[in-house]
């Protein structure tokens, strides 16, 4: 490989990194469009709320059909997601990554602060198009979830 191509490949595994950053970024923001906007049209997004199961709790296999789910999040106080470790598997244009996340999720009722923390990993696939990457799937699994 030569340095342009390592220079290129650091690049995208950067814009990769920021992506998934974004993600996080707009979730606790509650800008849904801004989160929506981070996936392709024909993306697929799967949600396993147990990690274990046979079958996902959710599939949308459409962008715009995204913004119910990432408009859910205003129905919590306040919300963190921190993002771990991650692994980005580079392929020409296109990408695999697996990214670790620990999502706080906040409600306040009659002055009593309750937190569910989900222990997240996401299995994504990443497409580079017009020269900026985007979501072409992402698999949410939910590994466990803490009540406090």
């Amino acid at each position: 490989m030569n340095t342009e191509e390592q220079l290129q490949q650091t690049a995208d595994r950067l814009a990769i990194s920021e992506l998934i950053d974004k993600y996080a970024f707009c979730a606790d923001t509650r800008d849904a469009k801004g989160q929506m906007a981070l996936f392709t049209e024909d993306t697929n997004f799967v949600v396993f709320m147990d990690a274990k199961a046979p079958e996902p709790t959710m599939v949308i296999s459409k962008r715009n059909d995204l913004f119910p789910v990432f408009d859910n999040l205003n129905s919590y106080n306040a919300t963190m997601h921190f993002n771990g470790q991650k692994s980005i598997q580079l392929d020409g244009d296109s990408a695999t990554g697996l990214a670790y996340c620990i999502a706080h999720h906040q409600t306040i009722k009659d002055g009593v602060q309750k937190l569910m923390i989900a222990y997240i990993k996401y299995h994504d696939k990443f497409v580079k198009q017009n020269n900026q990457w985007f979501f072409a799937e992402r698999k949410l699994m939910v590994d466990w979830i803490e009540n406090r």
